[in-house]
Formats: C-alpha cells, sequence, structure tokens
C-alpha cells in the first residue's frame, strides 16, 4: 500500500490551493483580453463595444450578407423579416426591422447591432442606445467603401484575417472586371428605375454610379439631387434620353411602364430594345456580392 509523506488532508488542500491559483491567474489574463473598444462609426456616432462580441445582429439585409462573409456566424443571434441571403441566415429567429420589435430584440441581449445607413431611423438607434445596446452604422457611396465596411467588420469582431481574405479576392475580381471593360468613346447612359408611380431612379450619389461605371457604363443622372433615388418627370427622362434601361424586361416594362407613360417610347433605349431586368438583392443591397453585380451589369451592357 501507497504512503504519502504527509496526511491526505494536507495533500488534497494542497491540490485544491494550487486550482484555485490557476484560475485565478487565469480571470486576470482573460479581464485584460476583454477590455471593450471606444470605436466611431461611419455617422461619427461614438461607442463602446466588447472586444469580441458574442452576440450581434443586424437590422439591414445587406449588414446581414456582410456579417455572414465575416463573422463567426454561431454569434449571430436574429434576422429581420427581409433577411434571406446567405440560406444559413433563415435558421435564425427574426425581429421585425420596420417597425422595430424593440422588445424583441432587446430580449436577445446582443452585445452589438450593425445597420446601414438609411434603413435604420436615427430615432430608433437613438432608443437601442438608451437602453445600453450599442448600434454601429456602415455608409456607403462607393464601391471601395464595401471593402472598406467589412474590413471595419473584421476589425471590430475579432476576424481581421478571415476579412483581409475576402477584401483582396474581392479587390482582385472587382480589378479584373473593370479591366475587361473595351474602351469606348462614349459609355452607354444607363437610367436604372426603382418604382413606376411616380417614377424613382437611382441617383448620380448612390453606389449604383460606380457599380454601373465599373461595368463600362455611366449614370444617365448626373445631376446631384438631394434625395440619393429621386423622381424625374416624363420630360426629364425624355432629356436624359438613356441608351439602356433597367427595371424590368422589355416585355414586362413595355405592358406597364411604357403604357403609363406611352411618350417615352421614344428614348433611345426602348427604340434599340435595350430593357432590361435585373437581380433585385444584386442591385438594392451593398453586400460582398457586389462583385457579381458588377458582372450583371456588365453582361447587360454587352448585350446587343
Amino acid at each position: 500500500m501507497m504512503r504519502f509523506p504527509f496526511p491526505l488532508s494536507v495533500l488534497l488542500l494542497l491540490t485544491l490551493l494550487l486550482v484555485a491559483g490557476c484560475q485565478s491567474n487565469d480571470k486576470s489574463v482573460v479581464a485584460v483580453t476583454v477590455a471593450p473598444q471606444q470605436v466611431t462609426d461611419d455617422l461619427g456616432h461614438q461607442l463602446t463595444i466588447p472586444a469580441r462580441p458574442r452576440r450581434i445582429m443586424s437590422l439591414a439585409a445587406s449588414m446581414t450578407e456582410m456579417l455572414y462573409a465575416v463573422a463567426d456566424t454561431a454569434t449571430i443571434v436574429a434576422r429581420t423579416q427581409v433577411c434571406d441571403y446567405p440560406k444559413a441566415v433563415l435558421r435564425k429567429p427574426v425581429i421585425s426591422s420596420y417597425p422595430l420589435d424593440l422588445e424583441g430584440l432587446v430580449a436577445l441581449h446582443p452585445d452589438v447591432v450593425f445597420t446601414v445607413e438609411g434603413i435604420t431611423s436615427l430615432d430608433d438607434i437613438a432608443r437601442l442606445e438608451k437602453l445600453g445596446i450599442p448600434v454601429y452604422c456602415q455608409r456607403y457611396s462607393k464601391v471601395t467603401d464595401i471593402l472598406r465596411g467589412l474590413t471595419d467588420l473584421g476589425r471590430l469582431l475579432g476576424r481581421a484575417p478571415q476579412a483581409k481574405y475576402l477584401v483582396d479576392s474581392l479587390a482582385t475580381e472587382l480589378k479584373s472586371l473593370e479591366q475587361s471593360v473595351a474602351p469606348a468613346p462614349v459609355r452607354p447612359r444607363v437610367l436604372a428605375i426603382t418604382w413606376q408611380d411616380p417614377i424613382y431612379v437611382y441617383g448620380e450619389n448612390t453606389l449604383f454610379t460606380d457599380r454601373i461605371r465599373l461595368a463600362g457604363g455611366q449614370n444617365a443622372v448626373t445631376e446631384h439631387f438631394a434625395q440619393p433615388y429621386p423622381a424625374l418627370t416624363r420630360e426629364y427622362i425624355l432629356k436624359l434620353n438613356p441608351d439602356v434601361l433597367i427595371g424590368g424586361s422589355f416585355g414586362k416594362l413595355d405592358s406597364t411602364f411604357f403604357k403609363s407613360y406611352p411618350e417615352l417610347k421614344r428614348i433611345k433605349a426602348y427604340q434599340t430594345r435595350r430593357v432590361y431586368g435585373i437581380t433585385g438583392d444584386l442591385m438594392e443591397r451593398p453586400s460582398p456580392r457586389v462583385a457579381e453585380s458588377v458582372r450583371e451589369l456588365q453582361r447587360l451592357l454587352r448585350t446587343p
């Protein structure tokens, strides 16, 4: 039978003290690593978030795509009623973004909520922050802003290497698409409509302007309106006389849009039947699928 040089009770006490000491040391290390971040979002709002947020969500479909591309998806606790990409997001609980389900959101205890300028009202942002939930908002006016946004998310979420890999890949793909455009003396002027009555379009100060440039065209709207998606009169559109119209297939718009506004049949896009539909999500969302959206626009511009 094995004998110990001192009573067993003493050995047990020493073991417990050693374990307690290790746990104490571990706690001191963790306390250093979880120091909160003091950050400023794209709107200039200053907020404090955990060093590595463990419970996050988005109030914009495009931002949800951004999070799925960069974040540990296990940390995403919910989606909105319009978030449908990637397919994995459909397994998440739904929180209404409009009107904002404040009670349901608060019950999820998110460490930080992400959104996009123009999607979540400033009043709703203020209400959430008053309840102690930080809201980080991003803004995009150029395609490069999407890449910067992905980089920022990687930094905020402790996923910088993953974000860098994605951003480098997208930057290479976008550069290749831009370089594939054949030189032309004049780029086709493209008018993209978002609504038919009244006629709302993608203005000069929208992401569409940069996307169509990369695809080899130019936004037919060159005037800078106060609203990013201005309502245009028929007279204004006739004056623009776009080479290409985006908003639906020729057959569809011929029986709806041009039936309502027969005088617009005089524009060059109608006369040459260069009227096209496009994937709504790709056009509307500033997301990691930006290269895919530029490629789709490029295919349309190459269609005779």
